[in-house]
């Protein structure tokens, strides 16, 4: 199913190009169904939905989500309700010991806390009071600041908690009445009550996981560990009391135009919801290089998103070859796509419900697509 929208603002045929690449693995039964969205000078020019779903549907954008915690965190820096460098535990009394009193919310957005892998299961997620039991409990692994790690949920975790405690009101509501309200994104959503689950895709685990000789002769070492971001965690989000309690670090749900929508609100600001300074420093000022202890390439974090780079290894970083170097954004698992480009003034996002096993071949797929919606107005 299509939703045309303004597609004359984009080059017919690189248009046609990607949606080729849409199609490619949906016709080849890859993939269940996927959904892609394209912004331009503020709006969403190009919307389409590939497979079995349809322009309704809505998909988990798990690690996109953490764009959005960075955009509410934004606007408590340029309101003087908090900085960077304070202090987890100024906020959260029991977020002590075991290194956590020296934890920033600065180490919280660039993933420098020192504690990727702290255990924190859906046991644990509905009942706050549990939930912060179990976050005191946890230990720093490294001195906050001095490497980086990707945190694929702990995090945001203590990022939800400190929103909450400033801002009076669980980290997915205070998303929707500061972000998603006043820019009309009425599919976007952290933490969708029962009765509003109906329209969100069932996710499917497809393919299969390389053989350790594929990747040994790729990636140089025989296993991958993908640490909690597994097919088999990632499908707890098809159970409605998960995508109720609202992942910080992971449980968004949106359709691909409200996200795409967004991130052109990055880019644009019409409605002067962020402090120039903190938009500016957020989207752009890059204050994590360390890198990456599974790929080798420099992280090119800012508070809360990651930049594309001049060293030509944005493909690396989840946003293909073709942007420039000042483009933005946060991916998320399943190979979900979301990025600005300042540069080019384009906005994409790229979603699948469709748990590809084969982590080689999501990457790639990533890449070809993302780099195809980066030439989305460059003349062929």
């Amino acid at each position: 199913m299509g939703n045309r929208l303004g597609t004359d603002r984009l080059v017919p045929q690189r248009l046609d190009e990607l949606r080729s690449r849409l199609h490619q693995e949906i016709d080849a039964g890859t993939l269940p169904s996927c959904q892609a969205a394209v912004g331009l000078d503020g709006e969403v020019v190009w919307s389409e939905t590939f497979g079995a779903a349809d322009d309704e549907s809505r998909y988990m954008i798990f690690s996109c989500t953490k764009a959005l915690v960075a955009g509410v965190m934004w606007q408590l820096f340029g309101e003087g309700r908090c900085s960077p460098d304070d202090h987890a535990s100024g906020y959260l009394d029991w977020f002590t010991g075991d290194g956590k009193d020296d934890v920033t919310i600065a180490h919280l957005l660039t993933h420098t806390s020192g504690f990727p892998h702290a255990p924190l299961g859906p046991k644990h997620w509905a009942d706050p009071s549990t939930r912060h039991e179990r976050m005191a409990s946890w230990k720093v692994r490294w001195e906050p600041g001095t490497q980086f790690e990707y945190h694929p949920t702990s995090a945001h975790w203590v990022l939800g908690a400190i929103i909450e405690s400033i801002d009076g009101r669980p980290c997915g509501e205070s998303i929707r009445a500061r972000i998603c309200t006043p820019l009309g994104l009425g599919r976007l959503a952290l933490g969708v009550p029962a009765e509003q689950q109906g329209d969100i895709t069932t996710l499917v685990s497809v393919g299969e996981a390389p053989s350790n000789e594929v990747i040994a002769g790729l990636l140089g070492v025989e296993t991958f560990d993908l640490g909690e971001v597994t097919a088999e965690a990632l499908l707890e989000f098809n159970r409605t009391d998960v995508r109720e309690v609202g992942v910080p670090g992971g449980g968004g749900v949106s359709d691909a135009a409200d996200l795409c929508s967004y991130y052109q609100a990055l880019l644009h600001d019409p409605d002067g919801l962020w402090d120039p300074t903190w938009l500016t420093d957020g989207t752009g000022n890059v204050r994590n290089t360390f890198r990456n202890p599974m790929t080798g390439e420099p992280a090119n974090r800012t508070l809360g998103l990651v930049v594309a780079g001049d060293d030509g290894l944005s493909f690396m970083r989840g946003m293909g070859r073709t942007v420039s170097p000042r483009a933005f954004g946060h991916n998320g698992a399943a190979g979900q796509i979301a990025w600005a480009d300042p540069d080019s003034g384009l906005s994409f996002v790229y979603l699948t419900n469709g748990l590809d096993q084969d982590f080689l071949r999501e990457s790639r797929r990533v890449t070809g697509i993302a780099s195809r919606a980066g030439l989305l107005t460059s003349p062929p």
